[in-house]
Formats: C-alpha cells, sequence, structure tokens
C-alpha cells in the first residue's frame, strides 16, 4: 500500500484497497445483488470465464446489499466493490431503494451501478436512471444470450470504463 493510499484509506477517502493476486493484477470486485439463484448462477459463470481476477460476491436481497456496502455485521470486512450488479425486483428491500441510498451516501455513491432486470416496464427502467443508474440492462431469457450480455458488462465497464 502507498502511502497516499494508507492516508486516504484512515481519513476516509477510501474504503478498502484493491488486493493484488499472485500474479501481481489487482483483483476486481464485484457485488452482485440478485434473488434468482439460476440468474445468479449465471452470471458468476459468466463473468469467472472473463479474463479478469474477479472476486464475485452475492447477496439475494437489497438489506444485505446495504449492510455489505456499509461493512456491517457479518460484512464487516467486506471490501468496496469496483461494479455493483442490481436486480430491481428484490426481497426486503428492492433495487430502487438499494440504488437511492446508494447514491445519497458520498462514500458509495461512485460505485457504478448497473442495472440487470427481467423486467421491460419502462417505469421501472426509467426511475432507475433517475435515481443515476449507470446503465439498464434487460437480462435475455436463452442462457448463451445471457453470458454474452455479462461479457459485455464485464469489457465496457471493467476494461474500457472502470478507472479507481
Amino acid at each position: 500500500m502507498t502511502k497516499a493510499q494508507s492516508y486516504a484509506l484512515r481519513v476516509g477517502l477510501l474504503r478498502s484497497i484493491p488486493m493484488p493476486t499472485d500474479n501481481g493484477e489487482q483483483q476486481v470486485e464485484i457485488l452482485l445483488v440478485e434473488d434468482s439463484d439460476d440468474d445468479a448462477e449465471l452470471m458468476r459463470d459468466a463473468l469467472q470465464a472473463g479474463s479478469l481476477s474477479l472476486h464475485v460476491t452475492w447477496v439475494d436481497n437489497g438489506e444485505e446489499a446495504m449492510e455489505y456496502l456499509r461493512q456491517q455485521g457479518k460484512h464487516a470486512a467486506a471490501p468496496e466493490p469496483n461494479l455493483i450488479l442490481l436486480d430491481l425486483f428484490l426481497p426486503r428491500m428492492n433495487g430502487h431503494e438499494v440504488l437511492e441510498e446508494i447514491r445519497q451516501d458520498a462514500l458509495l455513491r461512485r460505485i457504478p451501478i448497473v442495472i440487470m432486470t427481467g423486467s421491460d416496464n419502462a417505469e421501472a427502467i426509467q426511475r432507475a436512471y433517475d435515481l443515476y443508474a449507470n446503465c439498464c440492462v434487460a437480462k435475455p431469457t436463452d442462457q448463451q444470450e445471457f453470458a454474452l450480455a455479462v461479457k459485455k458488462i464485464e469489457q465496457f465497464w471493467l476494461q474500457n470504463a472502470y478507472r479507481k
């Protein structure tokens, strides 16, 4: 850890420092917030098949997502994610509520959030953009198209747009 990183971590400008892997690459942290076991498994498989060194943490409801992001309870040592993949229709706290809380938190608001939804409800998508989602992606029903959509998200948000 550099002196600048150490200082930023101490004064609260950074919450965590990405850890290098065995080959010296920094591991990319992804928080997957998805209540469907099948969709979560497809997303994790597609992400792990990519060329980046990724660590995917999966939570299945909005309340646990916020506990993870705020490093509370069992998530006290959770690293800050580099990307959040967020479903809109979640139990206990829906995706819009999660998105709104994240964007109101000065320590979290800069984390890119990609909405992955099976809904084609234009109002729900518009509301997500109104709450500052970085983008909204429809979940394809075909497994191969689903994997391709996740791969495109990884390529854009973690290889092209990701700068931290």
